[in-house]
């Protein structure tokens, strides 16, 4: 069922809050001779995303100096990328995380539908904006010329923006289910077109019922269809599209266990989803993950990171909760 459940991030604002304090414990951690990790930890994960930002401008007011740039010139690996990445606010870091996938040796697929397929049209608006302020460049451009096919046409419609909100209507449900039957059995490249379309543009509400009359007609389930008729990225994307519509935090409590189990703990993308998810619903994620996998995310991260790199994701997963 397409959830309206409460959600609940694990990073909230710190009750008491004083950024220039918190610059000169930073300033002091990163100039020492030896870089206080645990202060930059206590920090960074104890404030929410708003008040890093605070944090940062009174760094550059008290030491002439670039807070991020800094974090990059002293620290290194894994752990660095997780404490930069804190510092980023969403659309931003989004941003970034779109460029370096499309830009680095060969493209990171499952970052784009992760990033695409989960995001509202506003969120999408922001990241675009950012994505140009930050790169001096067009990431609609930039999806054409780094992906291809069918799977790149489905990333464009959904970096447009412009799904439909809040609308519903039986009847068109009726047809769009009808559509998505055909296009599983037809397979051409007009069908193709025809089912990215639907997905990418009709309201989470809308296709809620598109999918359950999907089930009437075909007596499968349209995630079931599309493993089945489809594969590749574009398979992966359009199931990715799905997914999100019923439940996100469901999605990325899958995304998690694959990238940690089946990838050997994937980094890049366990930082990605516990960053761009700490503020949202990662509690969700948290319990729907326990729910599926029997584990703890905490206890499979403790397994698998070490060191300060650990000591940071888990701060940033654990919230007010902690359960191994």
């Amino acid at each position: 069922m397409y959830s309206g459940n409460y959600i609940q991030g694990t990073i909230f604002p710190a009750q008491t809050f004083d950024p220039v304090m918190d610059a000169q414990m930073l300033g002091g951690a990163l100039q020492g001779i030896d870089c206080n990790k645990d202060v930059l930890i206590d920090v960074l994960t104890q404030r929410c995303n708003a008040q890093r930002l605070m944090i940062a401008e009174a760094y550059r007011n008290m030491y002439g100096r670039d807070l991020i740039t800094d974090l990059k010139e002293t620290l290194s690996h894994h752990f660095k990328e997780a404490m930069v990445g804190l510092m980023y606010p969403p659309a931003s870091f989004d941003a970034h995380e779109l460029w370096h996938a499309m830009k680095g040796a060969g493209t990171e697929e499952n970052c784009l539908i992760d990033i695409l397929a989960s995001r509202s049209n506003e969120e999408i608006f922001q990241t675009k904006e950012a994505y140009l302020m930050q790169y001096d460049s067009d990431l609609l451009q930039d999806i054409y010329s780094e992906t291809s096919g069918h799977f790149r046409d489905t990333l464009m419609n959904l970096a447009q923006g412009t799904r439909q909100e809040g609308y519903a209507d039986p009847a068109m449900a009726a047809q769009d289910a009808m559509v998505l039957w055909e296009a599983c059995q037809q397979k051409s490249g007009e069908h193709k077109t025809m089912l990215q379309t639907i997905l990418c543009n009709r309201s989470y509400q809308q296709l809620w019922m598109v999918f359950q009359e999907f089930q009437n007609i075909s007596g499968q389930d349209i995630v079931d269809a599309i493993t089945e008729c489809y594969d590749g990225y574009f398979q992966e994307l359009l199931i990715a599209i799905v997914l999100c519509m019923r439940d996100k935090a469901s999605y990325f409590a899958y995304r998690l266990y694959n990238a940690i189990h089946e990838l050997g703990f994937h980094n890049k993308t366990v930082i990605r989803i516990l960053i761009a998810r700490s503020e949202i619903d990662l509690m969700n994620i948290r319990q729907r993950y326990k729910e599926r996998y029997g584990k703890s995310l905490l206890h499979d991260i403790k397994h698998f990171a070490s060191g300060h790199y650990e000591s940071a994701l888990l701060a940033i997963t654990a919230g007010d909760a902690e359960d191994y």
